[in-house]
């Protein structure tokens, strides 16, 4: 396995790994993915047409033995530690694009949080900002 990826395709990755958390990626978290690619200025610069071919690279290397394991192995190498809540803020907004987070979902969320180091107040302030932009009347 590669020991990097691009920050892009890192971050696509965490988008992939979210989405596919419950077992079922959603319209609305595959809008939201193309929404945080196009609108986030962490992807100046990135090819918007290569989202499918990243999520599908990131699909087949879940499929491997330990493939979750190696994909927050590999997320976690290609993250700067400077990025590290830009990667669990891209994981939240995904989370909360069904405005229905499941339990995998949480779980996921709270391996990713151990695994990229955030401390509390960090992760709070993330997910209280996506409480705040996703809630309905």
């Amino acid at each position: 396995m590669t020991s990097t990826v691009s920050l892009h395709d890192a971050l696509i990755y965490v988008m992939v790994i979210t989405s596919a958390a419950d077992s079922a990626m959603t319209d609305r978290e595959l809008s939201s993915m193309g929404q945080v690619v196009r609108t986030l200025p962490v992807f100046n610069g990135f090819d918007e047409n290569r989202i499918i071919a990243v999520a599908q690279e990131c699909g087949e290397r879940l499929q491997a033995k330990n493939g979750m394991n190696d994909v927050l192995d590999l997320i976690v190498a290609s993250v700067p530690e400077r990025m590290r809540d830009t990667a669990y803020a891209v994981a939240v907004e995904i989370a909360a694009a069904d405005l229905d987070v499941q339990q995998e979902e949480l779980r996921l969320l709270q391996i990713l949080r151990d695994r990229l180091g955030l401390d509390k107040l960090t992760v709070a302030a993330i997910e209280r900002s996506a409480q705040a932009r996703f809630r309905t009347t």
